[in-house]
């Protein structure tokens, strides 16, 4: 089975690494590259999730011979989400299970106050609230420049985005969440159960927004026995 991982905003293929490295010897593990970051740098960030979808739709298309499951932290939740619909609607195959990580259920309303268009200091600033930001960057001058547009690209994608509403998916969905998590609440996950006609289960793991950091091998470990 293909297991692939949808990094969250700012994020690359680095942030799943150890997690592709990590599963036993039945699974593939696949990250998702978006355009702007890494050696993808020279391409713009997108701005539109449902257009990187689309580009994704047809990139993995030839990936989807086996069975396949799909993972998505924050940002790579939505992202992971309509893809999946997407497939669906060209007549693809819908993921065998779908793992949403710290990821407030598309259908409802976004609690946040918009903050791609703040100043850069304001943006950072919230940026450091989520504790997402590896601490080589937050105190690197020249990275933190380098990663501010992809960054702002990333939350313009998720603050822009728009709910269509349409069937749930057949595949079962599995809601992951920190126990400490303040951007994402428990009501906020739980909501993604009307997303699929399958089984929907949710689980809690010790930390904040970013809990697959701090408790990455109970949440690998936990993910292999549902796959």
């Amino acid at each position: 089975m293909r297991v692939f991982f949808f990094p969250y905003a700012g994020g690359g293929p680095a942030a799943f690494a150890k997690w592709c490295a990590g599963l036993n010897d039945s699974f593939e593990g696949l990250a998702v590259h978006y355009p702007g970051r890494g050696s993808r740098s020279p391409q713009p960030p997108l701005t539109d999730l449902l257009a990187l979808v689309e580009n994704l739709s047809q990139a993995i298309s030839p990936l989807l011979d086996k069975p396949f499951a799909f993972f998505g932290h924050s940002m790579g939740g939505l992202i992971a989400f309509e893809l999946a619909r997407t497939l669906r609607q060209k007549g693809l195959a819908e993921p065998n299970i779908l793992f949403i990580s710290a990821c407030a259920a598309p259908q409802l309303p976004n609690p946040h106050p918009p903050i791609h268009q703040l100043p850069d200091a304001e943006f950072v600033n919230e940026l450091k609230k989520l504790n997402g930001i590896p601490p080589e960057i937050l105190q690197n001058d020249e990275l933190m420049r380098l990663s501010l547009p992809t960054l702002r690209a990333d939350f313009e994608m998720i603050e822009t985005y728009q709910y269509r509403p349409d069937a749930p998916l057949a595949c079962p969905l599995i809601a992951l969440g920190g126990l400490d998590d303040l951007r994402v609440r428990r009501e906020q996950l739980e909501g993604w159960a009307i997303q699929t006609q399958g089984v929907f289960e949710s689980q809690y793991f010790a930390g904040d927004h970013f809990f697959i950091t701090t408790a990455n091998e109970a949440v690998l470990k936990f993910m292999e026995e549902k796959l």
